[in-house]
């Protein structure tokens, strides 16, 4: 199948990162043999995504289910002002509280692809 994809720097924005870390190492395990994805940071408050951003430098961010859609669009208008070509993704606000972690981690399944190529 040749060598995964990246390496991906993803940084997810979340006010649990614990869940964040967990979901997000399953995605990775799920995707390790098409990305080479490494999850550098979380951030858990709008306000320190600028400055994550600017130092961590992540190519690919996603946004957690617990942010209403126009928070998402918020954060990734941030992230995008400081890297252009960063890939930006948010989860469906309520997914996780509606369907729970396991979808979460089905749901990105499905989009990284998508996001990534």
């Amino acid at each position: 199948m040749g060598e995964p994809k990246g390496p991906y720097r993803l940084v997810t924005v979340n006010t649990s990162p614990e869940r964040a870390k967990k979901l997000i190492g399953r995605m990775i395990e799920d995707l390790k043999d098409q990305y080479n994805i490494e999850h550098i940071a979380n951030v858990e408050k709008i306000e320190d995504v600028k400055p994550t951003v600017e130092k961590l430098k992540p190519n690919v961010l996603f946004c957690a289910s617990m942010w209403s859609p126009e928070e998402s669009a918020e954060i990734q208008r941030i992230a995008k002002e400081i890297i252009p070509d960063i890939k930006t993704h948010a989860i469906p606000q309520g997914l996780q509280v509606q369907r729970g972690p396991d979808a979460i981690v089905e749901y990105l399944d499905e989009q990284v692809p998508k996001l990534l190529g």
